[in-house]
């Protein structure tokens, strides 16, 4: 793990959650008219996210968006009364996670180009716009690697190389 390796280099403390490893539901059985009981490793997401300066957030797009399980610990995690507060009379709602800045490390094999003009980049919209700076996440960094299944290991090191050089001063999770 390049990057968490280079942040810790750095002075940063580090807190690496790995999604295919946390137990959990991530269907929203009733929407969001009642929370669910949250899951241990939900819980301590929760607690990794409200410690962090900067959410790291690293998922390959899945058939132009992302994958179940991402989504579901969305949904599950962020939910209202932890991540943002919908007021009873009016439209609007108070972005709870504000303070905090996101930095999205997401892979596909298509051109970046045609992930923009064929899907209008639909996972970074979901995520990036209408999730995280819709609870107050914000500024959200984005870094694509495209083309991976014709990129090679000298490639991909050069990637991580660039992204670990440009590790900013923040805490971090990592997913």
């Amino acid at each position: 793990m390049p990057y968490c390796e280079g942040a810790r280099a750095k002075g940063h403390e580090v807190r690496i959650q790995r999604l295919g490893d946390m137990r959990f539901d991530p269907i929203l059985w009733k929407g969001l008219k009642v929370i669910q009981h949250l899951e241990p490793d939900l819980l301590e997401a929760q607690r990794n996210i409200t410690w962090c300066e900067r959410w790291v957030i690293v998922y390959p797009m899945w058939w132009g968006s992302v994958s179940a399980l991402f989504k579901g610990f969305l949904d599950r995690t962020l939910h209202p009364g932890f991540a943002c507060m919908y007021h009873e009379k009016g439209p609007w709602w108070d972005k709870l996670l504000k303070g905090r800045s996101a930095h999205l490390v997401t892979t596909c094999d298509a051109p970046s180009i045609y992930a923009w003009w064929q899907y209008r980049n639909s996972d970074l919209n979901a995520v990036k716009q209408a999730t995280l700076k819709f609870c107050g996440i914000g500024p959200v960094k984005v870094t694509r690697f495209d083309r991976m299944k014709f990129s090679d290991a000298k490639k991909r090191e050069r990637w991580l190389d660039d992204l670990v050089n440009g590790i900013e001063d923040a805490k971090a999770v990592r997913l």
